[in-house]
């Protein structure tokens, strides 16, 4: 058997297409980098990577999960927003896509104890699983997104394994202010990593946007992995991104996956984003329209209520609830007016409610309420 060594094949009429071969094997088809290894499907590790999915809300000055679904902010000593952005020009616009995850300082802070980040964190077993060969050095995963700042200079992506103690890789990356980048980038494998084939966090990503000094040194070597000492997660921050007024920070079209190369964005339908976040938080509400009913249930005594609660996904654990204007109708002109939701019981498929209440009839058979703009929320976040 021959071997034909070539660098392209390509049409003799045309001079920009056909197949490109790099001197690592590596292929090109119509200038489109393929998968260097897994599938040519599925390859994206993160959920939600295009900020479509916002279950929760477009705003909000909270912290931690509070708009975009699987990404949540953290505004230490600074206060700001974070916020599903809609924009329509741009080279990520003519890429398909159309959010952005959105960091705004509203108030500003000199303090060194400062910092500002947006994280993302994926299942453990969801590595274990992913076809990354993660003890060795030479087998990598690739990250790639947009990001655009007000504030130009040099930020870093953060890295950690959870299931080993204090395991960080860090990888900077520099922008011009006001100005979309792509960035990319590859975490190599190391012999110390672990993910434990289970559904709690195994890897995060963090954008770190801001640290004060009290978080960063010098002596940080970024483009390895590190074991965490003395607090210190990052080198020195050039710029001062909690101290800047009105400072925004974007990012849109991340994506994480096996291989020693970036891959085009795999764009996923609503629909399919949608299911994947259901995975991990569903919120249930009324669209400001009118009250829905939304369960069956039992007064369990006179200041308890109890209804089961069909899911619309599976979830990865039994959820946490929170909930606002509800009420039980026992159809006989009456309501009661709900408080203090908790799961009695459940499975990652379907719960049991439970809720505070007074002046019911025990064994009386009640519906659940949802009021005009209420809401129940369902959280099996990482």
């Amino acid at each position: 058997m021959s071997t034909l060594k070539v660098n392209k094949i390509e049409n003799t009429a045309t001079s920009d297409g056909g197949i490109a071969i790099d001197s690592t094997g590596h292929v090109q088809l119509d200038g489109v980098q393929l998968p260097t290894a897994g599938q040519l499907s599925n390859r994206n590790l993160i959920i939600n990577g295009a900020l479509n999915v916002a279950q929760r809300g477009t705003s909000a000055t909270s912290n931690s999960y509070a708009t975009v679904d699987r990404w949540q902010s953290t505004f230490s000593q600074a206060a700001g927003t974070q916020s599903q952005l809609a924009f329509t020009s741009g080279d990520p616009y003519d890429e398909g896509f159309r959010y952005a995850y959105r960091l705004q300082v509203t108030s500003t802070s000199t303090n060194t104890s400062a910092y500002v980040n947006m994280t993302t964190l994926l299942e453990a077993q969801n590595i274990a699983q992913s076809g990354w060969k993660y003890k060795d050095p030479n087998h990598s995963l690739t990250c790639s997104f947009w990001v655009r700042s007000s504030l130009a200079g040099t930020y870093n992506v953060q890295y950690r394994a959870h299931d080993v103690s204090n395991f960080f890789f860090n990888r900077a990356f520099t922008v011009t202010a006001n100005t979309w980048t792509k960035v990319t980038h590859t975490i190599p494998g190391h012999a110390s990593l672990v993910f434990d084939n289970n559904a709690n966090v195994g890897l995060g990503m963090e954008i770190a946007v801001h640290y004060g000094t009290d978080h960063t040194a010098g002596s940080v070597s970024n483009d390895t992995w590190f074991t965490l000492s003395g607090g210190n997660y990052f080198p020195d921050y050039a710029q001062s991104f909690a101290n800047s007024a009105d400072a925004t920070f974007d990012v849109t079209g991340v994506q994480l996956e096996v291989g020693s190369k970036a891959t085009p964005f795999e764009h996923r339908s609503y629909g399919d984003e949608l299911a994947r976040c259901l995975r991990y938080f569903q919120y249930y509400a009324t669209n400001n329209t009118t009250a829905a009913y939304a369960g069956m249930g039992i007064a369990a005594g006179s200041a308890s209520a109890r209804f089961y609660f069909a899911l619309i996904a599976a979830m990865r654990t039994v959820p946490s609830v929170t909930a606002s204007s509800c009420s039980a109708d026992d159809q006989q002109a009456s309501t009661y007016t709900l408080s203090s939701p908790s799961i009695a019981s459940g499975t990652i498929g379907s719960l049991y409610l439970s809720f505070s209440t007074s002046g019911m009839t025990g064994g009386r058979p009640i519906q659940l309420v949802i009021a005009d703009g209420g809401h129940i929320s369902l959280s099996a976040e990482l």
